[in-house]
């Protein structure tokens, strides 16, 4: 489990409500049947409408993705396409058929399969790139699910508050209900703020972290497997790939800490 998502979420909820305790607040107080109804009911409705059915399926699977660590050991590949490097100048490139059954990377096992069939480098690139690319754009249909859900809650935390105060209204010639209805009224807005700051949005941001993970490892793989099937020298190969790393790996901490402050 990604520890970091479920501290931050905690942390996030705990605060607030810690803050709302230490003001003097009511635990029944901030829980409200028609306001969750209202926000949460009224968020998903309007994400439902924004997307289809095919892609709405993949919910819970983002979710489970967000809370799920999953390592891209970015050193171990570089190692074992040197070692793939060594073998197919060694002995060939028909050799590496032997290998395929010991590699567990899809990708990276499909990439080999090809340079077998003797694919040319260019559409051995374009396939690689094209799958990349596609992979990227079923990432980004997901993360924009929670993007948009993160849009309309506060707007549903409004609409739940305004549906509120239109019923104190209509208790004007009952003072002494006055002010709890507001109160209530109230907390749908605080619903709405607080789910997309402190759920939406971050489920977000660290999918979009962890895409911009997997888009560097199958980059750095692509790169390793284009070279193989030129026959590089290895030791080039390994040189070429970790200084491939040390740049990309710098674009990506630039791109995690701009979507942090889109978010922020």
């Amino acid at each position: 489990m990604d520890l970091a998502t479920l501290i931050g979420l905690l942390l996030g909820f705990a605060a607030i409500i810690l803050g709302f305790f230490l003001e003097g607040g009511q635990a029944g107080a901030l829980f409200s049947l028609t306001a969750a109804i209202i926000v949460f009911g009224g968020t998903i409705g309007a994400t439902v409408v924004s997307f289809n059915l095919k892609d709405l399926k993949r919910v819970p699977v983002l979710l489970v993705l967000a809370f799920k660590e999953r390592e891209y050991d970015k050193d171990e590949l570089i190692e074992q396409i040197v070692n793939i490097a060594v073998q197919a100048r060694r002995d060939s490139l028909l050799s590496l058929e032997d290998s395929l059954e010991g590699i567990d990377d899809k990708f990276l096992k499909r990439g080999l399969q090809l340079i077998i069939d003797r694919i040319d480098t260019p559409v051995l690139r374009d396939v690689l790139e094209n799958d990349i690319y596609y992979m990227e754009e079923r990432h980004r249909t997901g993360i924009s699910m929670f993007d948009t859900a993160g849009g309309y809650a506060p707007t549903m935390g409004i609409i739940g508050t305004v549906i509120g105060l239109i019923n104190v209204l209509g208790r004007m010639s009952s003072p002494d209900t006055i002010a709890p209805a507001i109160a209530v009224a109230f907390i749908a807005t605080l619903y709405g703020i607080a789910s997309a700051n402190l759920f939406w949005l971050p489920i977000a941001a660290k999918l979009k972290a962890k895409n911009s993970d997997e888009i560097l490892y199958r980059s750095l793989t692509v790169e390793g497997l284009l070279a193989i099937q030129e026959r590089e020298n290895p030791n080039f190969i390994e040189e070429k790939l970790q200084s491939f790393l040390e740049e990309k790996d710098h674009k990506t901490e630039r791109a995690v800490r701009r979507v942090k402050d889109e978010v922020a």
